[in-house]
């Protein structure tokens, strides 16, 4: 697998810094929830058979370890 490096584009960056570290936060959030929100989606379209646990557990290890390998 080949990683990529991102580099935020100059005039986001520039709307970025002025935000406040609060806006910023709230940013942060909602980008977190709305990934959170597909995995789960994605997840429970793609294993019909798990229960609401073993989707939320897949969740958690996916985000927590950046994991983006489907589990064994």
């Amino acid at each position: 697998m080949r990683e990529t490096i991102e580099i935020v584009d100059q005039d986001m960056a520039a709307v970025l810094r002025l935000k406040t570290e609060a806006e910023r936060l709230r940013i942060a959030w909602g980008m977190w929830r709305s990934a959170r929100d597909m995995l789960r989606n994605l997840l429970r379209a793609e294993r019909r058979d798990w229960t609401e646990q073993e989707i939320d557990r897949e969740v958690a290890r996916r985000l927590s370890h950046g994991a983006c390998r489907p589990a064994p």
